[in-house]
């Protein structure tokens, strides 16, 4: 597998895919953050003023950080991730899950990828 060098300048870095995520505020509007950068978040209160903000924060705090000579953390690949888990649980809620499913004609796994995605935050972004 051939590796990327690490980025150095500013242009470099803002051709990342950095993950972005725009999440409505409990006080109103919405939260825009980039989880990988520490700190790098903002709140706008239109929609439609997100994504220029986005923008607006990600190059702002970029340019901060290379100015300090910080460790910028590159995006995580979508490919580091192979789209499956083992994960345990009480036996009881493995019933009642697999109970579940079946009711709703699924089987058990395509049931808790359904539940999981239900109550997952969506993220703009790959």
């Amino acid at each position: 597998m051939k590796t990327m060098p690490m980025p150095k300048t500013l242009e470099q870095y803002l051709a990342l895919p950095y993950r972005l995520e725009i999440t409505p505020s409990e006080h109103g509007g919405f939260v825009v953050r980039y989880p990988e950068l520490l700190g790098c978040v903002t709140q706008v209160e239109r929609m439609e003023d997100a994504i220029p903000m986005a923008r607006e924060i990600l190059t702002g705090w970029l340019e901060i950080a290379l100015e300090d000579g910080m460790d910028i953390p590159v995006p995580r690949s979508i490919d580091s991730y192979s789209g499956k888990f083992i994960i345990r649980m009480p036996k009881s809620l493995h019933r009642d899950l697999a109970e579940r499913a079946e009711v709703e004609g699924m089987s058990l796994n395509h049931y808790a990828v359904s539940v999981l995605a239900a109550t997952t935050p969506r993220h703009t972004g790959a």
